[in-house]
């Protein structure tokens, strides 16, 4: 008996306690904001006309340039790895900005992923490339868009219009946690299974818990 509880001493309960802590650092852990307040969308219209807008939902963020097609394996590595994970998610949205003229490439991207998807969560929206450019500077992002107006990075941007990610505060640690991140290159799948997919679950934690929060404060009142 005594042989056994020194056993799980000293193997189980380090493994159990790692898988604890592990599990509950987005819990404890509050997303930066990087660039507080931007600016919501103009009168850009989706492919189905609709205004979309960045105002209460959480908007997973991107910019397709003009060579919306010759990307659509960076928007199959994102709906793969995040999409059809969160997609039920009612308060969440997928944002493509994209250049007027390149809405039946769009459309040709949302037509191949239908198959397997519920794409009803997917959004291009369309301006002119000044349009474009104005509305990418107030994001106030280190990394920029190509000539063509698209970047393989996607951001995450919260129900009061922050773009969220890492502030980069500890550069003495090597951990990847600590360094600074804005976006997250769809190029890459396991930047979104790894680093992407951390942060947006510490985003949804953070609302999941004020609504539980708000709602307590209901019921007592």
């Amino acid at each position: 008996m005594k042989k056994n509880i020194v056993l799980f001493s000293l193997f189980i309960l380090p493994i159990v306690a790692y898988l604890f802590f592990a599990s509950g650092v987005n819990s404890f852990t509050k997303l930066p904001v990087i660039t507080p307040k931007v600016a919501d969308f103009s009168n850009w219209k989706s492919l189905d006309g609709k205004k979309v807008s960045l105002n209460k939902k959480i908007t997973v963020l991107g910019f397709s340039g003009s060579n919306v097609l010759d990307n659509r394996g960076n928007y199959f590595n994102l709906n793969e790895k995040i999409y059809k994970r969160y997609h039920g998610f009612e308060d969440l949205q997928f944002v493509v900005v994209a250049p007027l003229g390149s809405e039946l490439q769009a459309q040709k991207v949302i037509d191949a992923l239908a198959p397997f998807t519920d794409v009803s969560g997917w959004n291009f929206v369309f301006a002119s490339p000044d349009e474009i450019k104005t509305f990418y500077n107030q994001l106030h992002l280190k990394g920029k868009l190509n000539q063509k107006l698209g970047t393989s990075y996607v951001y995450i941007v919260d129900k009061e219009r922050n773009v969220r990610g890492r502030k980069g505060a500890n550069k003495q640690n090597k951990d990847k946690k600590d360094e600074y991140k804005e976006g997250y290159d769809t190029f890459h799948p396991s930047e979104l299974s790894n680093e992407m997919l951390d942060d947006f679950k510490i985003i949804l934690y953070e609302y999941r818990a004020a609504l539980k929060k708000n709602h307590n404060a209901t019921k007592q009142l």
